[in-house]
């Protein structure tokens, strides 16, 4: 009997043993951490051009842009991470973490150089990736796994929603509470801001070491044979550390917001190629789809990244700072004058 869906391809989250409807919730669960990731993100950058006067372009844009733009481009995540598939945004969390922790090895300025804080820009689709390969290998075979995503996906929600209303809070009254001394999570920001970082630097350890050892174990579960795996993880590794050496030496040479779009195409080219002698056809769309993916989230980045280009931002000292500092900043060109008249 003819029947019209034996023609069609089957979508990748079927392939993998899931339903639409439970992929489409792993998507909005990743793409409410990256939301998460992002507001704290913002925060910290607000608050660096509250204390640089320099910035006040920078702040007015922070202010105006995201809020109109942050609902499109949570939208646009979630369609992205509902129909990747799960291969795919497995290589796409080991890749990246490959790059993070060979960086984080040279890294030379400290948590809170502008290398570090690039990161944070940089893995928002990484993140997203990892987050739902967590979802799929933890729940790989639960007996109420829509369920269990739902109540995933409320909690996420929560947290999402809670980070953008603190955000959209000190956008709009930070420097008003900061100078009256009024709000008490204006006053933590005041004092802590600088860790904030540090903190998301934890987070993100926990959530791509969780993705990492989830993402080995969907790729393994594919191979029947030990040799089957072999001949993918030995190229699979040997093209990503050559890959990695070659980004980094790029990003030294020539740092600049534009490179950031170059090495997406290198990386996804790369994978692409990878892919087409030891992957499925589902997988090339895959990579197609996590191509558009990095692009959406460096063009929502796209400001912040610039910051990090411009300037190192741990420089930048706290509101206190400043104001303690004055009294003993004065007398030193009257001492100096002296000395010239002497």
């Amino acid at each position: 009997m003819f029947s019209l869906t034996s023609w069609l391809p089957s979508l990748p989250s079927l392939d993998w043993g899931s339903s639409l409807l439970d992929s489409l919730l792993q998507g909005l669960i990743g793409a409410c951490g990256v939301s998460v990731l992002g507001s704290f993100t913002k925060i910290y950058f607000f608050i660096y051009c509250v204390n640089d006067p320099k910035r006040k372009k920078e702040k007015e844009y922070l202010v105006s842009q995201w809020a109109v733009l942050e609902p499109l481009h949570l939208l646009g995540l979630t369609a992205f991470l509902t129909v990747v598939g799960v291969r795919v945004a497995a290589l796409v969390v080991l890749e990246f973490s490959l790059r993070a922790v060979s960086m984080l090895l040279t890294l030379n300025k400290g948590p809170t150089g502008p290398e570090f804080l690039q990161l944070f820009l940089l893995c928002q689709y990484s993140l997203g990736c990892g987050l739902t390969c967590s979802l799929s290998f933890l729940l790989e075979g639960a007996p109420h796994r829509t369920l269990n995503l739902l109540l995933s996906l409320g909690l996420a929600g929560l947290l999402a929603s809670g980070a953008w209303r603190l955000y959209r809070h000190v956008c709009r009254l930070y420097e008003l509470h900061s100078c009256e001394q009024y709000c008490g999570a204006c006053l933590t920001l005041l004092a802590k801001w600088q860790d904030l970082p540090t903190l998301l630097g934890r987070a993100l350890r926990v959530a791509f070491l969780v993705g990492d050892m989830a993402a080995v174990a969907l790729i393994n579960r594919d191979f029947l044979t030990t040799s089957e795996a072999v001949r993918f993880w030995t190229p699979l590794t040997i093209c990503y550390t050559l890959l990695v050496i070659y980004m980094q030496e790029e990003q030294r040479q020539h740092p600049s917001t534009q490179s950031q779009y170059q090495t997406v195409f290198v990386r996804m080219g790369g994978l692409f190629i990878l892919l087409l002698t030891v992957g499925h056809w589902l997988d090339l769309m895959g990579v197609f789809i996590s191509l558009f993916g990095e692009l959406w989230c460096l063009a929502n980045s796209r400001v912040l990244l610039d910051l990090c280009q411009k300037q190192d931002l741990s420089q930048i000292p706290s509101v206190v700072e400043p104001d303690q500092e004055k009294p003993e900043a004065q007398p030193q060109p009257h001492l100096s004058r002296n000395k010239a008249h002497s």
